[in-house]
């Protein structure tokens, strides 16, 4: 059974914080609605639907939460019922139903991705390995296998691509990030993107995602933490190795030409075993 809170306890919660002293984000990184509120302005009812949209995701993964503390909703005659699908609920907020993803950019689509991909960053969002604290707090306290579950259901969804973004870079630079994706820089060993990502760029199995129907913004947001080591993958960490050996101006241009690229009607992960990698990759195990 999911639990959610009406908004108005939320409201009501975050203004007894607020007369109390409290702080615009709580310990865990978690938004307090009622300082916002008080910087006025369209932002503040931004800020609540955030706010509300994290308690709803909160509760909705804590399935497993005794509800003696909620007698009247324990005795509620007809739950709805307690499936997966219902479970993931949570996660659209963000990531968009059936993780289709959503028009933010930072948001990443989850939707298709090899299940191999998206257990290894649940976990690493649990561990601390990746860092963004609403995701690291959300993820905590969830077992493995749970984790596993929610990563086989994503990989299960085949919403359609959303349509290629315009950007507003130069032709120069887009024929620089397709040379990169396609051919690579062996001077500075740089290997091609489709060496590892697959000739459709469609990613293979376990480990491995695609790199369509996402936003530049992310893309370059990913690879900026790879380079600098804000994010990290199991060792050998091959994009990390990748990524240092990026300018921004390779970044600019890779994350433009990717999101610029059509996505094909049938998308699915390659196979595992489909072709060999240039280079050995702890995320991809043999």
């Amino acid at each position: 059974m999911v639990v959610i809170w009406r908004r108005r306890n939320c409201l009501d919660l975050d203004q007894r914080l607020s007369d109390q002293g409290g702080y615009p984000f709580t310990r865990k990184g978690l938004p307090n609605m009622a300082k916002a509120s008080e910087a006025g302005g369209g932002r503040a009812s931004e800020v609540r639907r955030t706010g509300t949209s994290l308690r709803t995701v909160i509760v909705g993964l804590g399935l497993g939460l005794s509800f003696q503390a909620f007698p009247s909703i324990a005795q509620t005659p007809s739950p709805p019922p307690d499936t997966m699908e219902a479970r993931v609920e949570a996660c659209t907020p963000c990531h968009g139903n059936n993780g289709q993803g959503t028009s933010d950019v930072y948001f990443p689509r989850l939707a298709g991705k090899p299940a191999g991909y998206l257990y290894n960053q649940l976990v690493a969002f649990k561990n601390g390995r990746r860092k963004y604290p609403p995701m690291n707090y959300l993820l905590e306290f969830l077992t493995d296998p749970y984790l596993q579950d929610i990563a086989d259901y994503f990989a299960t969804q085949h919403p359609p691509l959303p349509a290629p973004e315009l950007t507003n870079v130069s032709q120069q630079v887009l024929a620089q990030g397709e040379s990169l994706v396609i051919s690579g820089d062996a001077a500075r060993q740089i290997p091609a993107c489709r060496s590892c990502h697959g000739p459709a760029l469609t990613g293979m199995e376990p480990g491995i995602p695609g790199l369509l129907g996402l936003r530049p913004n992310y893309i370059s947001a990913q690879l900026g933490a790879f380079r600098y080591g804000t994010r990290t993958a199991k060792a050998p960490d091959c994009m990390q190795t990748v990524a240092a050996r990026l300018t921004e101006a390779d970044v600019t241009a890779v994350a433009a030409w990717l999101a610029s690229r059509p996505a094909p009607a049938n998308s699915p992960p390659a196979p595992k075993g489909t072709y060999a990698l240039p280079f050995a990759c702890g995320s991809e195990p043999d």
